[in-house]
């Protein structure tokens, strides 16, 4: 396979996938986890899609790969014990979110992708990054995809120990970030895969069930026998071989993309 170009796009870590036959051709763009694989260069090895016609772009999440603090993850555990709505969810989707088109523009000019809709996909929070671009963007999209993915921000606050205590600020960022409340417009904007572990978070798995009922005929179902959140083995920083479930994600994403590859020319 092509060696991954690797690089920024408008202050945006990146590492790139392209095509194996070369060539201009379409863009699909990712986001991460924070579980594993959590940069965008272990997400790029566990789901490379590799036979794509199409340029595969992975994005780093804030604060991690080459934007690690002190080249790890604690200042974002800290933070995550401070307060973790507050001070990560809603800040990580928010930031990714709208650094997002000049990182896209920057891609666009630098590597050979067409001028068409885009593909998007999220892997648990980067998830919700996803499902924000198709609900809020005017970015045009020719499908989506997410997998173990961060649908209802309240159901990931409920995963961590501490109960939560909501206040006005934080009532209003956790249900601008409930994905199935806006099925609407994201049904209306690209077909979207939801690919559900089955031995992800209960949670999770029911938020997955309600958004594809939410989004009806524009959206598919995607159970994983024995996949769990994680997409890698600890620490999921580094590049590492793909497991044998998260093949079957990435065999899945490959079709779903593949099906909806706007036609050439």
């Amino acid at each position: 396979m092509t060696s991954p170009l690797t690089g920024t796009a408008a202050g945006v870590p990146f590492t790139a996938l392209p095509p194996a036959a070369g060539g201009t051709a379409p863009l699909i763009v990712t986001w991460h986890m924070l579980d594993a694989p959590r940069t965008d260069a272990a997400f790029a090895a566990a789901l490379p899609m590799n036979d794509l016609p199409a340029w595969r772009v992975h994005l780093g999440m804030p604060m991690c790969g080459a934007r690690m603090v002190d080249g790890s993850m604690d200042a974002i555990l800290e933070r995550a014990r401070q307060d973790p709505l507050m001070a990560v969810l809603h800040p990580f989707v928010r930031q990714a979110a709208e650094e997002f088109p000049a990182a896209l523009a920057s891609l666009r000019a630098r590597l050979p992708v067409d001028d068409g809709p885009i593909g998007v996909l999220g892997g648990s929070l980067g998830g919700a990054v996803a499902l924000r671009i198709l609900a809020e963007s005017d970015v045009p999209v020719f499908a989506g995809a997410v997998v173990n993915a961060a649908i209802r921000m309240r159901s990931v606050v409920e995963l961590f120990p501490e109960e939560y205590q909501y206040d006005t600020e934080s009532e209003k960022a956790v249900d601008s970030l409930d994905f199935v409340a806006k099925a609407g417009s994201i049904a209306a904007r690209a077909p979207l895969l939801v690919v559900s572990g089955e031995l992800d978070h209960p949670a999770l798995r029911t938020d997955a069930q309600d958004l594809v009922a939410a989004l009806g005929e524009r959206s598919q179902l995607l159970p994983i026998p024995g996949l769990a959140h994680p997409l890698a083995d600890e620490p999921g920083i580094e590049p590492a071989p793909q497991l044998p479930l998260t093949r079957e994600v990435d065999a899945g994403l490959t079709a779903w993309f593949r099906r909806h590859l706007p036609d050439p020319g």
